[in-house]
């Protein structure tokens, strides 16, 4: 239904639990090269449990060759700095929600080719940096399965 895109994720641990989320969702997952890290990673594997088989997985050499596979779907980037609280947007089956790497984020030449409506924050408190990397992938996710009645699960 929806799918989440890392771009260059750094920590095993992180992409272990977001591969469970996308197992337990039915949520397609994106890997975006380079990987901090490998994917057969004990520590990928452990955060991930059991889940690796159940969740679906498509790694891509950089971010152009996965842009021109979704050029028909809506890809929100995931920074904190966007200005549209993530909220307030009405989710659409096959929504992408893409993240940065963990240390530092997406860079600006990714967010600048997205426009403003699309580049979604999450709200924190003022002088706060980042949410780890695993929960705000399930805060959206869950918001916009939720806007969707959470069809296809429960």
């Amino acid at each position: 239904m929806f799918s989440i895109a890392l771009f260059e994720p750094e920590i095993p641990p992180n992409t272990g639990n977001i591969i469970r989320l996308c197992a337990n969702t039915g949520t397609q997952l994106h890997l975006i090269e380079p990987l901090g890290f490998s994917l057969d990673d004990k520590q990928l594997i452990r955060a991930g449990l059991d889940y690796h088989e159940y969740a679906s997985i498509k790694t891509y050499s950089n971010f152009d060759a996965f842009n021109a596979q979704h050029k028909s779907h809506r890809i929100f980037a995931v920074t904190t700095k966007g200005g549209t609280p993530y909220q307030s947007v009405n989710y659409e089956k096959g929504d992408v929600f893409l993240f940065g790497p963990e240390t530092r984020g997406l860079p600006e030449s990714i967010r600048n080719q997205f426009d403003e409506t699309k580049k979604i924050r999450i709200p924190m408190m003022e002088n706060s940096r980042s949410l780890n990397l695993s929960n705000a992938a399930a805060i959206l996710l869950y918001e916009a399965w939720r806007q969707n009645e959470f069809k296809g699960g429960i």
